[in-house]
């Protein structure tokens, strides 16, 4: 009997053995099969053990970087790694494996001919049943096209904000004359009073009372000359890309407006303002806003200096409720025939306008996703606004 359960036992062993060995030969079967299938696909695919040492590539991949998948086993893979990459590359890299999160980063990867493309590298990890990781896997993508087309955007809007800023110094050199004579009166002013001061206090019989008037009144005078220069200091300052903020376009309007009336007066024409109260504020980069504002007023005043007239500047809410800014002046209107073409880059009707104020403006206007757009007056002159969306 004993005998038989020996046998018996024997038997059974062989059996576990047979069908440990038949389930072992159809796994590694079907892991042949899994990386014949993605030997295949149009993507490049690599596994890598726990500790993130690559154990296998596609043939997308050694067909691309000239690298057999010896050559890459391990750290092998770092050769074809842009210099400039590879350090930050690896540093993710590691800390993925560390905490066991996926991995995701754009790198350049040389090919065979030695030009350098842009990937994204994306791998996760693949558990057992406890929870422990076996092996990563992981593809890499070629974003080359998107990236170029990202660069291009920002070399575009690069351009389009340098050709902001000039045109904002373009319109501080035709406020000059007003600007300095706006800014002698108050420093005129100030040294006045405070030479006034100086007078009181010399007394052999002091007035306090008067020199702390004419004091104050010299600090007044300071105050406005310095808040004319807190106006013109972002239109001359180049600094960092567009910022968009909470901005209410009454403020923007009044701003400007403070800017032109010099200008105004010494052209002859008759400022009015009718800003409605209960606008809402728009998300907006604040000083593209005046610089929109500050185009469109000093054109009105344009049209109108050689016979003077009115500008006037409205505020209102649309039906979509949208934010929308019109200047209306009595001047000479737009061109006749060519009313489509005044907001064309380097279109002007002036003797010495660059032709790229309106277009500016436009794209100013357009990139808050609004709108800009021109129409004559019924009797005289010329009306131009622009809508900036609230929500």
């Amino acid at each position: 009997m004993l005998t038989g359960i020996v046998a018996g036992g024997a038997a059974f062993l062989l059996l576990l053995s047979a069908l440990y060995q038949f389930r072992v030969h159809q796994l590694r079967r079907q892991e042949f099969q899994l990386r014949d299938v993605i030997d295949t696909v149009p993507a490049m695919a690599f596994a890598a053990s726990p500790d993130g040492a690559n154990q296998w590539a596609n043939r997308r991949w050694m067909e691309y970087s000239g690298l057999s998948r010896e050559d890459t086993a391990g750290s092998g893979w770092r050769t074809v790694v842009h210099p400039d990459d590879l350090e930050d590359h690896v540093r993710k890299w590691m800390q993925s494996i560390a905490s066991g999160d996926p991995f995701e980063n754009e790198l350049r990867v040389r090919g065979m001919v030695g030009e350098y493309r842009w990937f994204l590298v994306r791998a996760v990890p693949m558990r057992d049943a406890r929870g422990t990781i076996r092996k990563w896997y992981g593809t890499l993508t070629d974003i080359e096209d998107r990236i170029k087309a990202e660069q291009e955007r920002e070399r575009v809007r690069q351009l389009q904000a340098d050709l902001a800023h000039v045109n904002r110094l373009s319109l501080m050199g035709e406020l000059a004359t007003s600007l300095s004579h706006e800014l002698q009166q108050p420093i005129a002013a100030a040294i006045t009073d405070a030479t006034t001061c100086l007078r009181w206090l010399k007394r052999d019989q002091l007035d306090l009372e008067e020199a702390r008037q004419a004091a104050t009144r010299a600090v007044h005078a300071a105050n406005r000359a310095a808040a004319i220069i807190n106006r013109l200091r972002s239109f001359y300052t180049k600094g960092a890309p567009p910022e968009r903020e909470l901005v209410d376009v009454n403020d923007v309007t009044r701003e400007v407006v403070g800017l032109v009336q010099g200008e105004a007066n010494q052209s002859g024409v008759l400022m009015r303002i009718d800003l409605r109260s209960d606008l809402p504020s728009v998300r907006a980069d604040r000083v593209q806003l005046q610089q929109v504002c500050l185009n469109l007023m000093l054109n009105a005043i344009e049209a109108m200096k050689d016979t003077g007239g009115e500008l006037t500047i409205t505020s209102a809410l649309n039906k979509d409720a949208s934010v929308v800014i019109s200047v209306s002046d009595t001047g000479v209107g737009l061109p006749a025939g060519q009313e489509d073409q005044i907001f064309n880059a380097f279109f002007t009707t002036k003797s010495e306008g660059s032709g790229m104020g309106l277009s500016i403006s436009r794209s100013i206007v357009e990139s808050h996703g609004g709108r800009l757009c021109a129409t004559a007056n019924v009797e005289r002159g010329a009306t131009i606004q622009f809508t900036v969306p609230t929500g």
